[in-house]
């Protein structure tokens, strides 16, 4: 999948900060997407006339509101989720690095496979609450807030509710990391350059390809997924969702049957219209993050700009770079003392 690229000017915590700002924007301006897709996943009414239809029925039914339900839980599953999949990530590339440092790139898939695993693990409760308030009516609401939704489900359902479906996001890890290796596989073959000759417009479409295809391939699992994680018996119309199940298995079959195999993919148009404009903001919220803390840390001369300030080393990390300052600060004072004590 796309993602930003590591820039040793900016410390840890800013770092964390600028992907996560970015996230929350990007998650944010194109949760009414999100909230068809999950929808069309589900198999509430709001979707049974097709992709265009689902925005005016959510419009006229639950109004503009209804196109950020459940982005709260979202965003804060950005933070957790981000922090957790960088650590076990380095901690993975790390284990399986040879003596010059380097790792294959199926490890490196591996890798990251593995540390997605373990930080929805962590946040999982947290999609299951995304999918809980999306589903549910603005009007007769059943859940009242991030906290409110997580709490109930946890009282009237206990904890294994919680992590309903998660089995799904391990399964849909294999198509999805099968999908990213296929496309940047191929990408000299598309592009006709080798890959470290690629334009940052270039880089930018390779990651919504691969996103794209890796997306469309474990689609599926995600769709068994989110009814999964909406369907109980507490609450009105079982939640919503358009088929009535008893597990995995049995909610793959039951909508192959009743609905056909190509509904496996349902909300995947909106899905797949999400993908540019999601990636696009991401990106450019990250890189107006980073212009400012570059010029906070001094490597550019202004927050508006990439033009580097004269004299500065670009390769010294944000801390060596305000000890040299210091430095040099030091001892331009301690020469401008000595000269003035040799004028008297």
């Amino acid at each position: 999948m796309a993602s930003v690229k590591k820039d040793d000017r900016l410390t840890s915590s800013q770092s964390f900060m600028c992907v996560g700002f970015a996230g929350i924007f990007s998650k944010t301006v194109t949760s009414p997407l999100e909230v068809v897709k999950i929808k069309s996943q589900v198999g509430t009414f709001h979707c049974k006339r097709g992709f265009w239809q689902s925005f005016l029925l959510i419009y006229q039914n639950e109004g503009l509101r209804g196109f950020w339900k459940g982005n709260l839980a979202s965003c804060l599953r950005l933070f957790p989720y981000t922090a957790v999949h960088l650590t076990t990530y380095r901690k993975i590339v790390h284990l399986h690095m040879d003596e010059l440092g380097s790792i294959s790139q199926w490890r490196a898939i591996l890798a990251g496979g593995l540390a997605g695993f373990a930080a929805a693990m962590m946040t999982y409760p947290l999609e299951v609450a995304e999918t809980r308030l999306i589903v549910q009516s603005c009007r007769h609401p059943t859940y009242v807030g991030v906290v409110h939704t997580l709490s109930n489900i946890y009282r009237n359902e206990g904890l294994p509710a919680l992590y309903r479906g998660f089995s799904l996001t391990l399964l849909g890890a294999f198509p999805f990391s099968i999908g990213c290796y296929a496309v940047y596989m191929n990408l000299d073959r598309l592009w006709q350059e080798p890959p470290f000759r690629f334009t940052p417009l270039q880089n930018f479409i390779n990651g919504c390809l691969a996103a794209g295809v890796a997306q469309t391939l474990s689609y599926p699992f995600e769709t068994v997924k989110r009814k999964m994680q909406a369907q109980s018996g507490r609450l009105p119309h079982f939640g919503g969702v358009d088929v009535h199940f008893s597990g995995m298995i049995d909610c793959f079959v039951q909508v192959v049957k009743s609905k056909g195999i190509l509904s496996l993919w349902n909300g995947l148009t909106a899905n797949t219209i999400k993908i540019v404009p999601y990636f696009g903001l991401l990106f450019t919220c990250f890189e107006m993050c980073k212009q400012g803390c570059l010029y906070r840390n001094g490597y550019i001369v202004s927050p508006l700009s990439y033009r580097l300030a004269p004299g500065v080393d670009q390769s010294l990390g944000p801390s060596e770079l305000q000890e040299a300052k210091r430095y040099l600060k030091n001892r331009s004072f301690g020469s401008g003392e000595s000269s003035l004590g040799n004028r008297w």
